[in-house]
């Protein structure tokens, strides 16, 4: 996302102030500046201790904290061989080799929740997890963790998260994981409601900072005192907020802009949450605009997007591989000016709600709404596609580059 003048500005003082005199920065501002930034997302996610709260890189590395304890759990014989991690088959690319790497390499079992789409409601969602959750539990094994994603990124679900923690409580899951990297500043977040062990979440995509700069969230427990950075420093041993905090020379700015992007968010009315409110009603309007003049479907309801929706793309398109997706992205920002993601829906399971006369998407578009957006932004994109549709285009006329 991009980042506001005002709070570039603030990365450009903190930047000077460093490079001015870094012994002096180093010793005597850097730790107190990161902890005012940590003390405001405390309370933004209503965390009870500023020492639950961790700033790093993004959520990869926090993906890559969690699941380093994990792997060392089984490498160690705490876990035994073959207990199960289970995550959505939505999940990040980077948070499946992540569990590939720290978690299968260590004799951990991955188990993947095969969650539809589109998808009608929460309850499709829930019911597939259960059964995930079972499978796990076969032949007296265990179900060590459960990565959960708050907002799936593609295609942009909002996983019902509360509901799916509970559930782990419930059937003895050891811990919970929630990536959330698109979530806050486009979604509620309650770690203390939601429940789960760890919650992580990047300032750096719909909360203004510039990049790159993320929060992990860890709740206090015996578990929580053995998680470590995985860049080590001179403050190994130290808590994961102290030893995030120092992992060497670097620039550390975007971690302190924290008090500047909350400065700017207050300055639009209700602050973050009229800003979500306002991002996602007007998704959905476009949204429900692309459709009608398309002819096609969205992938969710519209309670299950945040300020991204998933919306079909006509089928004479013929968008038939992830490779095409691409392709097409690419060509609507080089012919039309139009950044937009594309997805490739491999199921083709048509629409949510009233398929008849619809046919069946294969692709889908995920649009966005961010206080800079216009509805021109959106009409272009329709144009754009009106136009392909007219002209006979499809997929394979795009060559492969």
């Amino acid at each position: 996302m991009p980042c506001p003048r005002s709070i570039l500005a603030a990365q450009s003082t903190w930047q000077l102030r460093f490079l001015s005199q870094p012994d002096d920065f180093y010793f005597n501002t850097l730790q107190s500046s990161i902890l005012r930034s940590r003390t405001l997302i405390k309370d933004l996610v209503n965390a009870d201790d500023v020492d639950e709260i961790s700033i790093v890189d993004n959520a990869t590395t926090a993906t890559a904290i969690v699941l380093q304890r994990v792997g060392w759990a089984f490498t160690e014989n705490v876990f035994n061989k073959g207990d199960a991690v289970v995550m959505l088959h939505y999940a990040y690319g980077s948070v499946k080799k992540s569990i590939q790497a720290y978690v299968a390499r260590a004799g951990g079992h991955v188990i993947e929740v095969q969650l539809p789409f589109p998808v009608s409601s929460s309850e499709e969602i829930i019911v597939e997890f259960k059964k995930a959750l079972n499978l796990g539990r076969l032949d007296g094994k265990r179900v060590r963790l459960a990565v959960i994603d708050h907002i799936a990124s593609m295609p942009s679900v909002v996983i019902p998260v509360k509901e799916l923690t509970r559930i782990c409580r419930e059937e003895g899951v050891d811990q919970v994981f929630v990536d959330a990297a698109h979530a806050i500043g486009n979604v509620e977040i309650d770690v203390k409601e939601i429940g789960a062990d760890f919650y992580t979440s990047n300032l750096h995509k719909w909360f203004f900072c510039p990049p790159s700069a993320a929060f992990l969230y860890t709740k206090k427990s015996l578990a929580s005192t053995d998680l470590h950075h995985p860049v080590v420093s001179h403050e190994y041993g130290n808590g994961l907020a102290i030893e995030s905090g120092w992992i060497g020379t670097r620039d550390y700015s975007s971690q302190l802009v924290v008090p500047a992007a909350i400065e700017f968010v207050n300055k639009f009315e209700g602050g973050i949450e009229g800003i979500r409110r306002r991002n996602h009603e007007k998704v959905v309007e476009m949204g429900k605009m692309l459709v009608e003049s398309w002819g096609t479907c969205l992938g969710t309801p519209a309670d299950m997007c945040c300020s991204m929706i998933m919306v079909g793309l006509p089928e004479s398109l013929r968008i038939e591989s992830q490779e095409d997706a691409m392709k097409l992205r690419a060509h609507l920002r080089d012919e039309f000016k139009v950044e937009v993601p594309i997805y490739y829906n491999s199921l083709k399971d048509g629409c949510v709600g009233e398929k008849n006369g619809v046919g069946s998407v294969s692709g889908y578009a995920r649009i966005s709404c961010q206080v800079y957006n216009v509805d021109d932004d959106y009409y272009r994109f329709r144009d754009a596609v009106n136009k392909l549709v007219k002209d006979g285009f499809t997929c394979r006329m795009i060559s492969s580059s």
